[in-house]
């Protein structure tokens, strides 16, 4: 009886202790997320005020942006660089009304109209040209809580358009909701946000984006890549890259100073699909683009899978590239045998390590 009293009661005290926690967490997230959304509008709305308009100042205003960009960074490290900036400005211009959003008379959090989005959305709004299809998504981001993924999704399937169009718009919801429902699981979505990381000024931390094996394989692979020797130096772990569609992070990256080319090596935890293929040559044509200086060769990206098969390796090379450079670095970069027993050996020493 007294067990039974007593398990009634827990269950009261667990179900309290779980909703303070919960509202706490809220609390917080919703303090994140109004400051970095002011921040953002604040930085437009200033930066705005100095690029005026005219083509007698648009050299002006680009010279301005570049130096703040490079004085930020320096200063408050990542979340600063150009075109960050710009997003701002623009983010400005699309949403005038944001600062109307929040009391004059009081600085708190509460304050804030629970009209306002996080950043993470508003930077896909503003990718959205179409002025009454921007407010659209807005609202209906608001109404029925949209996770950034579920409405960049929206956004990118034209959803407001096709509910236009169609005569069954209850058909195209219901679509909508059953393809998005797994976007709306995640509550540590926005904390897991690297942009958030940077508001707070913290190291990133991307271990959610790692399983024991592939942090255990990587990290080997990391280790056996210097020990080859052939010119390779190391440059970054999980390395950021922020597109359009998101955030990706790049397992390892390499300089060869033989070749004068960057090596991008990303590993998968399953077969490799075209899908990764076409994501690694994103990440090569970026880093062409970003980080390429003149006298480098064209970027090279590697991926792996970590299981076993007779193409668990696939390398890509811009497709400009000149076959003598691909000839040339082949002598250069591991085998497809030296990484499948490179591979293979980690993951059975990862076993045996979990089975002691």
């Amino acid at each position: 009886m007294v067990e039974k009293v007593l398990s009634q009661d827990y269950k009261a005290l667990y179900s309290d202790a779980c909703a303070i926690i919960e509202e706490a967490r809220h609390r917080a997230f919703r303090a994140i997320n109004t400051y970095l959304t002011l921040r953002n509008w604040r930085l437009g709305e200033r930066i705005a005020r100095e690029e005026l308009d005219g083509a007698e100042r648009a050299e002006y205003g680009k010279g301005v942006i570049t130096k703040l960009s490079k004085d930020l960074t320096c200063t408050y490290g990542k979340g600063f660089d150009f075109s960050s900036l710009y997003q701002y400005i623009r983010f400005y211009r699309l949403f005038p009304e944001i600062l109307d959003a929040v009391s004059p008379k009081s600085p708190k959090v509460d304050a804030v109209s629970p009209k306002l989005l996080p950043w993470t959305h508003y930077r896909e709004l503003i990718r959205v040209e179409n002025p009454e299809a921007r407010k659209w998504y807005e609202q209906e981001a608001l109404r029925e809580v949209w996770s950034t993924r579920t409405l960049h999704r929206n956004i990118a399937s034209q959803y407001y358009f096709r509910l236009l169009q169609s005569n069954d718009k209850d058909k195209v919801s219901n679509e909508m909701r059953r393809l998005t429902e797994p976007m709306q699981q995640d509550k540590f979505e926005f904390i897991k946000n690297p942009v958030v990381v940077e508001f707070l000024g913290l190291q990133p931390n991307t271990d959610f984006t790692e399983t024991e094996l592939e942090s255990s394989i990587i990290s080997h692979l990391q280790k056996f890549i210097m020990e080859m020797g052939k010119g390779f130096a190391f440059v970054g772990r999980q390395q950021h890259i922020r597109t359009d569609m998101g955030d990706f992070y790049i397992d390892l990256v390499f300089y060869n100073y033989i070749l004068k080319n960057f090596f991008l090596i990303d590993l998968k935890t399953s077969q490799i699909t075209h899908q990764d293929v076409g994501q690694m040559d994103m990440y090569v044509r970026m880093y062409d683009k970003l980080k390429r200086t003149e006298g480098d060769n064209p970027t090279i990206g590697l991926l792996l899978c970590s299981e076993t098969s007779e193409d668990m390796a696939q390398y890509s090379v811009l497709h400009g590239s000149e076959q003598l450079f691909q000839a040339k670095y082949l002598t250069y970069l591991p085998s497809k045998e030296e990484l499948r027993r490179e591979i293979e050996q980690q993951k059975q020493l990862f076993l045996e390590q979990q089975n002691d």
